[in-house]
């Protein structure tokens, strides 16, 4: 497709001025199939449409972190490669005329391959490469994605940069300007399918992303984009896309479908409302549910205003499955009318990779493995997070031990350098392992997944008693005769591993035996019982500093430095300053699991 021909499709899909054909060029125009019925023959017409989520930067089925082939204990496969092989084979039993395939955001965050074109050899640069995701999804042929949440990690430059790279329009009906609050994304887009003896079925992408971006990177879109409740913008748009002549509406929704939210009050949206968009705008037919990564075949949710059956699909992540959607659509009284839609996903297991994919990005793909391997210190012994989430984990105190030395440093000479700094952090992996000897790149990534960076905060230690209590609900409550099960010992509040937080400098037990609220006991300072007045400079991650987790006081606090180098790069710097990765130089006892005072282990 021309550079011309891709601003067009673009521009139509904000105006409404033109749309796309399908069936356009050497392509077959689809059949309508003529079933009888009462005096006259009904024209029937059969749509699929293909959605992915989530992809986080998997183009192969490969493990960066552990340098081989992807492999789990469900037998899952990954990455675009397997996605396009899906997609053709859908495209040759349906015919291509008859398909539309999309996305429902988080694209280009999530693995080194994605970090390294951000960071070591960005797009961004001139004469920067093409995004390897640009270069995976223009060639698979998508119609359109809507924005993630983390589209905007790495700042507005890279995802602008990354929008003018694709075939296809990035969409954000609730991704506004600030100043001018119009759509800074197109809201949609829509393309007419021809059909020899009927008019054109023309169908409708309304692209929707995750009000949380405003808490999660407020740093890159305060003051610059706002992003309104999904609901609130689906109940604009639907109806403007119907009178625009939409028979078939479909939303991209980077939104679960749980009805939950893990910002709190911070914002008056919810989180996962895809459901509930489902549930009260009237008018769309089916949704492309993203952001929670979880597997959703088939949902059904009733739209209270019509009464009619919208049908919600959510893919696994990563390019695990891929949804699909069948529409029957009949015509009648001078228009289509969607008589039916069914759900399913496909499973990226049951097929090969695409080799045409695989030789596009071979070249990008061998860099970053190359990238990752680099040896940069050797580890005394071996540290992992397999008991991280349950005990004190040398391996977490790494991650604190940097961000105390880092945010010590940054605060030489200014106000606040004589207080006591102390750290959070999230056992992210069960499964990270940093081995005995050379220690490489992807060792350390595997450790912190994120591209999040480090923030401090000033707290009170009556604030950090709140934090911890909070924290704390991550366990289930468990009598001091119970048996343990670390299997089901944690995520009580479905409360995620990266939603839990050690915090360093203090010394604490968490008696598990107790109610929420009421766990956090032997708290002290310097050995002596913490004081409510001490202030502390808390040294956070900028996802939990802008409210990520819900956690209490920190997203409030004063900001009294942070920067924008990822934690995992100072990490690697601590480690290569330093040469050798010994727990001797980082690794202490801050806490412990209890029940009425008696350790749990």
């Amino acid at each position: 497709m021309s550079l011309n021909r891709r601003k067009f499709l673009k521009k139509s899909a904000v105006t409404g001025a033109g749309v796309a054909l399908a069936g356009a060029g050497a392509a077959p125009v689809a059949q309508a199939a003529e079933v009888k019925g009462g005096s006259r023959p009904v024209k029937r017409y059969a749509l699929t449409v293909m959605g992915t989520t989530d992809l986080h930067g998997h183009v192969f089925n490969w493990d960066y972190f552990k340098d081989a082939e992807y492999s789990d204990k469900a037998g899952n496969a990954q990455g675009l490669a397997r996605i396009s092989t899906l997609v053709n084979n859908i495209r040759a039993e349906r015919g291509r005329c008859n398909t539309l395939l999309i996305d429902a955001g988080d694209t280009i965050q999530g693995t080194p391959l994605t970090y390294y074109y951000a960071k070591v050899d960005p797009i961004t640069a001139k004469g920067g490469p093409v995004h390897p995701m640009a270069q995976a999804m223009n060639a698979i042929g998508y119609d359109a994605v809507a924005l993630g949440n983390h589209e905007f990690n790495y700042g507005i430059e890279t995802l602008r940069k990354f929008e003018s790279q694709c075939r296809f329009p990035l969409l954000g009906a609730n991704a506004l300007d600030a100043k001018t609050l119009k759509p800074a994304f197109p809201p949609y887009f829509m393309k007419e399918f021809r059909v020899h003896g009927a008019p054109p079925v023309k169908v409708a992408v309304l692209g929707l992303t995750n009000p949380g971006i405003a808490i999660w990177d407020k740093a890159y879109v305060q003051g610059k984009l706002t992003f309104p409740g999904l609901e609130e913008q689906a109940a604009k748009w639907v109806p403007k896309l119907r009178s625009m002549g939409a028979d078939v509406v479909v939303v991209s929704a980077h939104s679960g479908a749980s009805g939950t939210s893990s910002y709190g009050d911070q914002v008056p949206y919810v989180e996962n409302s895809a459901a509930l968009v489902a549930q009260q705008v009237p008018g769309i037919d089916a949704i492309l549910v993203g952001h929670a990564h979880l597997e959703i075949p088939e949902l059904k949710v009733t739209n209270t205003a019509s009464g009619k059956t919208v049908v919600l699909s959510e893919p696994l992540a990563y390019a695990e499955r891929m949804s699909v959607f069948d529409f029957g659509l009949v015509f009648e009284k001078g228009r289509w009318r969607v008589e039916s839609v069914a759900a399913s996903v496909r499973n990226t297991n049951s097929v090969a990779d695409d080799p045409r994919i695989t030789r596009l990005l071979k070249d990008e793909h061998d860099v970053v493995v190359a990238y990752v391997n680099q040896v940069v210190g050797t580890a005394t012994e071996t540290l992992t997070t397999v008991e991280a989430r349950y005990k004190d984990a040398p391996i977490i105190d790494l991650i604190t031990r940097v961000q105390e030395d880092v945010v010590r440093a940054a605060l030489v000479g200014t106000q606040y350098a004589s207080l006591p700094v102390i750290a959070q952090a999230s056992p992210f992996s069960r499964t990270s392992e940093i081995p005995a000897g050379d220690v490489t790149i992807r060792d350390l990534s595997s450790l912190y997944v994120y591209d999040n960076t480090l923030v401090a905060k000033l707290l009170s230690g009556a604030q950090v008693r709140a934090y911890l209590e909070y924290s704390a609900n991550y366990f289930v409550q468990t009598a001091a005769g119970a048996v343990v099960d670390t299997e089901k010992l944690t995520n009580a509040n479905n409360r995620p591993d990266y939603n839990y937080d050690y915090v360093s400098g203090l010394r604490y037990d968490i008696d598990i035996a107790q109610a929420e609220g009421s766990r956090i006991k032997n708290l002290t300072y310097n050995g002596a019982a913490l004081d409510d007045a001490q202030q502390f400079v808390f040294a956070v991650n900028n996802y939990r500093a802008n409210g990520g987790g819900a956690f209490p006081h920190v997203a409030s606090a004063t900001e009294v430095w942070s920067e924008s180098t990822e934690i995992r790069t100072r990490i690697a710097e601590w480690v290569t300053a330093k040469g050798s990765l010994d727990p001797k130089e980082f690794a202490s006892v801050d806490w412990k699991l209890t029940r009425d005072g008696s350790p749990v282990f």
